[in-house]
């Protein structure tokens, strides 16, 4: 999944799910607490792969992804090409009204407008794309 795409979350908590990524994930999809201060969309064949590896770990190491499991919610799409986004998850990625949803490889995230740009500020340099492209081997 690749590009940036900018919406806004209405009253209720729904967000439009840009037609690009609604191809690429599916009819039903997975939405969970991302590593930074976002929110993963995992296609169902992405999910699995992750629910496999962790039912792989010891239960001492699995314990930290109760919250994760906890938190995270199966999405179909209504009739618009919205999801419903909960409460507890627009909390924890800070998301209010303008978010951004951006392709990351075989996930998307979603972030506040604010928090992505400032990121995507810092980030967008040549220096740290170089060092980025250098730590894959290219």
């Amino acid at each position: 999944m690749t590009g940036t795409y900018e919406h806004s979350i209405d009253a209720k908590g729904r967000l439009f799910i840009p037609s690009k990524l609604r191809e690429e994930l599916g009819l039903s999809f997975y939405l969970a607490m991302g590593v930074d201060a976002c929110l993963a969309i995992y296609p169902q064949e992405t999910w699995n792969r992750f629910t496999e590896k962790f039912a792989s770990l010891p239960m001492t190491q699995s314990r930290a992804m109760r919250t994760l499991f906890a938190n995270a919610t199966k999405c179909e799409l209504d009739s618009q090409g919205r999801i419903v986004v909960p409460l507890k998850l627009r909390q924890y990625a800070a998301l209010d009204k303008d978010v951004v949803i951006i392709g990351v490889n075989d996930r998307a995230e979603i972030w506040s407008a604010e928090t992505w740009n400032a990121q995507e500020e810092e980030e967008m340099t040549p220096e740290k794309m170089s060092a980025c492209m250098e730590a894959l081997g290219f």
